[in-house]
């Protein structure tokens, strides 16, 4: 079994708590899917928000989600003068059978222009 790294980022409409929350969900929910990952698969999960971010911690909707047992943290991305403003990222560390090619990783609305090479 391996330990691979799974990616995603979302881009908030605003910096609200309950727009956070849900859209935290939404990015990490669609993470889970498309890579067929289950709570005892997971290791950590690391998340970052642009410096503009400040209405709740992103981990918060992980343990909604019923991870408060896989470890969370929260950092705050670097405030680099070009980047995209209100964005969510995350890094979900795992163990799976599956081969670095076959590894989805999601960004989502203005997120796509992060990676548009690896967006869906």
């Amino acid at each position: 079994m391996a330990i691979r790294g799974f990616r995603g980022a979302i881009q908030l409409d605003q910096d609200e708590r309950e727009h956070l929350l849900k859209s935290t969900a939404e990015l990490l929910s669609k993470v889970l899917h498309a890579n067929e990952l289950a709570n005892e698969d997971l290791i950590s999960i690391m998340f970052t928000a642009t410096p503009d971010i400040t209405s709740e911690f992103p981990a918060v909707a992980a343990r909604e989600l019923g991870l408060g047992d896989v470890p969370l943290l929260c950092f705050v991305e670097m405030d680099v003068q070009h980047a995209l403003s209100r964005v969510i990222r995350l890094m979900i560390l795992a163990e799976t059978e599956k081969p670095r090619s076959e590894i989805q990783h999601v960004y989502l609305r203005g997120a796509t222009a992060l990676r548009q090479d690896l967006a869906q």
